[in-house]
């Protein structure tokens, strides 16, 4: 694609890496054929190659954003199916980040827009003001008839029924291995996470304990910056961001750490991208570093011995979460790792294609995330599985909220398979189970 950025405009970074990503792009069109937004709504604007249009004229003219642009910027999932289409390499992740960034800093957005985007960067990252959020919601749902907001009924809809107890396991402290040490890694306990759902992170040092890993959960260790990040907060996200940083340096340089692991895929995206996040800063280095160490848990899972098991009898649908699948690119070793614990592992048609969660996409777009769910449920639910399992917490709320199956993260089935408890969402499943 021909760019005409100026001499002085391309001094600016930004800029810079807006106009080697733009210039990547051939027109091809490769990318309509695998966005969810494109395929729903059918409109040229409502895809990479459509948006990448508006995104060029906006940063060439150095205008500031205008509501058709935000509108359709708004619309994307950031999903990256179309980074994984792409023959060209096209960096789209890098493109739409800035240039929601650019939005942040030069639209004023309706004043309810403003408001409901505040509430969920001040809420959702911090796990106490969220498990409270949580609980007045629950409160309230019975009264979402009468909430006119197509926005905040969604928020209303995606309350789980049941709110865990807050799990001390998330607490800085470290969990010694059974056995001869192996390696000794951080945990990210995540934010949403932690009042959502305690059981991914116990059953992730269940289960690394148990193959000899030394698991430690940094002082200092919070949000990632990925759900800021994503909505153009560069200040906030980046805030976050330093924070994990920082608490992982400290732990490396002190008692030495053979990786940093994260078992909520969309926040190992983000941190996979520190290294670009930061490159203009005297941080640099270390955030690099951080970035270099990340490791999503089936990627560390697939690097050690897990126990091969004998058939469990269980029909598992692995729903490929699109920060695991397109984001960094992890695809095998989820399937791999539950085949090899002993199930049937399936998976839906169309498994490229985004659930609708996306952060918080499906509290700001929820028409579009809606119908997004419903494609996902179908397609799954036509594999007839026992249940689902996913490496994302917002992927499991989001078809959790739409079908009587169970859906669980993968780490509790191989916790589960090698000597751990039953998940506790089994436990009331409508299934038959062994």
């Amino acid at each position: 694609m021909q760019t005409n950025f100026t001499p002085e405009q391309l001094k600016d970074p930004g800029l810079a890496m807006a106009n080697d990503v733009l210039r990547a792009c051939v027109h091809c069109g490769f990318c309509t054929a695998t966005c969810p937004t494109y395929q729903v709504l059918g409109d040229e604007l409502d895809s990479p190659r459509g948006r990448i249009y508006l995104i060029k004229e906006m940063l060439e003219t150095g205008r500031d954003a205008d509501a058709h642009t935000v509108k359709h910027l708004d619309r994307c999932l950031s999903c990256l199916a179309c980074m994984t289409t792409c023959p060209s390499g096209v960096h789209y992740m890098h493109l739409v980040d800035h240039a929601r960034a650019h939005v942040e800093k030069t639209y004023r957005r309706p004043v309810t827009d403003r408001a409901l985007r505040r509430v969920l960067a001040g809420v959702i990252p911090y796990p106490m003001r969220f498990r409270l959020a949580l609980l007045a919601a629950k409160v309230a749902r019975p009264f979402r008839g009468l909430v006119p907001d197509a926005r905040l009924r969604a928020m209303l809809d995606m309350v789980p029924k049941r709110i865990p107890p807050v799990s001390r396991n998330d607490d800085p402290q470290v969990f010694a291995p059974t056995g001869e040490r192996k390696a000794r890694v951080a945990l990210l306990t995540g934010c949403a996470q932690r009042a959502l759902d305690t059981d991914i992170n116990d059953a992730t040092i269940r289960l690394l304990t148990r193959l000899g890993v030394e698991v430690v959960v940094p002082e200092g260790m919070g949000c990632c910056g990925a759900l800021t990040h994503h909505m153009g907060m560069e200040d906030r996200s980046h805030a976050a961001a330093k924070q994990v940083i920082r608490a992982v340096m400290e732990e490396k340089r002190a008692r030495g750490l053979d990786a940093l692991v994260i078992n909520t895929s969309g926040c190992g995206t983000t941190v996979k991208d520190y290294g670009h996040m930061f490159r203009t800063t005297p941080m640099a280095a270390e955030a690099a570093e951080v970035a270099g160490m990340a490791r999503d848990i089936s990627e560390l899972l697939a690097r050690l011995t897990l126990p091969q098991q004998g058939p469990k009898g269980i029909r598992v649908a692995y729903h490929a979460a699109c920060s695991l699948q397109h984001g960094q690119q992890v695809k095998a070793a989820p399937k791999d790792l539950l085949k090899r614990a002993g199930f049937e592992v399936v998976e839906p048609a169309d498994s490229h294609l985004c659930c609708g969660s996306a952060g918080t996409y499906n509290l700001l777009q929820p028409q579009i995330s809606q119908e997004l769910k419903a494609r996902k449920v179908r397609t799954l639910e036509a594999k007839a599985p026992q249940v689902i399992a996913a490496g994302n917490i917002g992927c499991m709320m989001q078809i959790g909220s739409g079908t009587a199956v169970p859906v669980v993260h993968t780490v509790e089935l191989l916790d589960w398979a090698t000597g751990g408890p039953r998940p506790r969402k089994l436990a009331d499943a409508a299934f038959n189970l062994p």
